[in-house]
């Protein structure tokens, strides 16, 4: 039996009878992107009969994982961790995409007294003034960490801030928000609104943003075992019903 998915801008043949089982697309992902694509999936799955398997961690992980040689269908990840991944031939040519974007943001516990972060001095002083501030540790390869420790040293306070540094693997920076473990979290926006408990102050300054690496692509392995459907998820991902699931979590559709 034959489906056709006009929203994927094609063709995808299910297996439906006959014990023609539907493939697996594997997908690595930057933990950024959870939120919009733990919706965005199933609903992918639903119309195609794809079934989609994704792991999360942050991009240095995933590149890393990339580069030794793990086979990917599919990964999202933001133009630092992407770009050595398409010089090397890791990523099939032509396939990359833009995703979304994302900015990084402020969250505190919920119900507690938000700092004022909108200007650079503002937001300086809140940093400052903070008990204590989580993030991810940068030398994990936490994209959201590597650029708020630029940003600390860019005002000038690395050393005042070490002593109530709380670093994390990954996007854990919010749990410990959540559970009073920290009083501040600076982490990628979609983070901070799929974490109960916490409440988002907003994204830091524009000065301070990054919004050349915080652009998150969409590239097919270059030995995928699935290199048509992974294509086919990247046209559903980027279509226009997907971009309103996008924006609503916190990112900025491409």
């Amino acid at each position: 039996m034959l489906a056709v998915v006009a929203s994927l801008g094609g063709l995808i043949l299910l297996g439906q009878g006959g014990g023609v089982e539907a493939s697996e697309i594997k997908v690595l992902s930057a933990v950024a992107m959870r939120a919009a694509l733990d919706e965005l999936a199933p609903e992918f799955e639903r119309q195609t009969g794809q079934k989609v398997a994704i792991t999360y961690a942050t991009a240095g992980v995933l590149r890393d994982r990339i580069q030794g040689g793990e086979m990917v269908d599919l990964t999202i990840l933001p133009r630092p961790a992407m770009d050595p991944l398409v010089m090397q031939g890791k990523i099939a040519p032509g396939t990359v995409t833009i995703f979304a974007r994302s900015a990084n943001s402020v969250a505190v516990r919920a119900g507690a007294p938000k700092p004022d972060i909108s200007t650079v001095e503002a937001f300086k002083r809140a940093m400052l003034a903070a008990k204590s501030v989580a993030y991810a540790d940068p030398a994990r390869g936490g994209g959201s960490g590597i650029h708020f420790a630029s940003v600390l040293a860019r005002l000038g306070i690395v050393e005042e801030m070490k002593p109530k540094t709380k670093l994390t693997p990954g996007d854990e920076s919010v749990q410990l928000v959540a559970k009073g473990e920290a009083e501040i979290a600076v982490v990628n926006t979609p983070v901070i609104l799929r974490e109960p408990g916490v409440e988002l102050v907003g994204p830091l300054p524009a000065e301070l943003q990054n919004t050349t690496d915080f652009v998150f692509f969409a590239g097919v392995g270059a030995t995928a075992k699935e290199p048509e459907a992974a294509k086919a998820l990247i046209n559903y991902l980027v279509a226009p019903a997907a971009a309103r699931v996008i924006k609503a979590k916190g990112l900025e559709p491409r």
